[in-house]
């Protein structure tokens, strides 16, 4: 009887986990900076960069060259997806519109932007929890460093990698996998 209950708790215990792997990217809601609700379902069949930004950081420049990034793939089944947080140093203070007039103004931005969120701590978004969670993504824990770190999302929704916030979006590893290499 016990090893009964032994196999019986140990299938439920996968089936658990493999429910929350099966929760991909594709499964989520979120908000646009504009106050629109997006199913990122929309997004299937493409890659997917996820990022965190912040318009008062050291790093903030790295909006010209993820605009740059976006300019080049995006016809190739790639897009961005910025998501400010206000999670370090306090280097997101602004509200939704002026996050929004601030990248349009100052980086041409017109990749997707979507509503100032979490990015960790106990008010950690859903999607990010999701992005950082081996237990929920099936694939690494990657707790976000700071501002500007990159998600690789695959076109099925899979979580790929992620990139560290220093690292260019122009690194080897992000145009290796927007092109296929």
């Amino acid at each position: 009887m016990k090893k009964i209950m032994f196999l019986a708790a140990a299938f439920l215990s996968t089936i658990g986990c493999l429910s929350a792997q099966n929760s991909g990217f594709h499964s989520f809601n979120v908000t646009t900076i504009d106050g629109n609700n997006f199913s990122l379902s929309a997004l299937k069949g493409k890659k997917v960069l996820v990022v965190n930004v912040a318009s008062k950081c050291g790093l903030t420049p790295q909006y010209k060259q993820l605009q740059e990034l976006y300019d080049k793939y995006k016809d190739q089944n790639f897009v961005i997806i910025g998501f400010p947080a206000n999670n370090f140093g306090a280097q997101e203070p602004g509200t939704n519109e002026e996050i929004q007039v601030f990248c349009s103004t100052n980086y041409g931005v017109t990749f997707p932007m979507m509503a100032k969120i979490s990015v960790k701590g106990d008010d950690i978004a859903p999607l990010y929890k999701w992005l950082t969670e081996k237990a929920l993504n099936g694939k690494q824990d990657a707790e976000v460093q700071w501002n500007f770190q990159k998600f690789l999302i695959d076109e099925k929704g899979d979580w790929v990698d992620f990139v560290a916030p220093g690292e260019s979006p122009f690194s080897e590893k992000i145009v290796s996998w927007i092109e296929g290499k």
